[in-house]
């Protein structure tokens, strides 16, 4: 997807536009190099993760170094959220942005990049596609996945029987 576009860059555009991946966002408009660069990094470790759930049992998984006070301030905060499969309107619609800003706010300088984007699977037993995939935070994506992977709902991924993209 990205890569095709950042093949584009000269070697000195991409160190460029990877290096101001590490700017807050202010620093720079829209600039689609560092859009690109983005997009990049965001489908890179979306892929390590799948691969990761796909070849350890998820149970096991330690994605930081506190796991265990994101897993029991996200169940607190969000005690009846379904995870197995999200309503993207759980995450985005204005009262969810009203709750998961002070989730999120509480691990700032806790979390590294806690509020960086990147990709979170809607359907836990499917693997990343365009129409299963959804934009949020850093700490959103570990306060899920940390649960999934608890609660048992990444197992399907690992036990290889994710579901394929349905087509037509």
């Amino acid at each position: 997807m990205a890569a095709a576009g950042l093949a584009g860059l000269g070697p000195g555009e991409a160190a460029a536009a990877a290096q101001a991946l590490s700017l807050p966002a202010e620093a720079f408009g829209n600039d689609p190099r560092v859009e690109l660069a983005w997009a990049m990094k965001a489908h890179q470790h979306a892929q390590v993760y799948f691969n990761l759930i796909s070849s350890v049992d998820p149970k096991f998984l330690n994605l930081t170094k506190v796991d265990d006070q994101i897993y029991e301030e996200f169940r607190k905060t969000f005690r009846d959220l379904k995870i197995d499969v999200l309503d993207p309107e759980e995450l985005k619609s204005e009262p969810a942005k009203a709750k998961w800003r002070p989730f999120c706010l509480r691990f700032e300088g806790v979390v590294e990049d806690f509020n960086y984007g990147t990709l979170l699977r809607l359907d836990s037993r499917r693997e990343y596609t365009e129409e299963n995939t959804i934009f949020a935070t850093r700490i959103q994506f570990f306060a899920i996945e940390i649960a999934r992977n608890r609660e048992g709902w990444n197992d399907a991924v690992y036990r290889g029987k994710a579901e394929e993209p349905k087509s037509g």
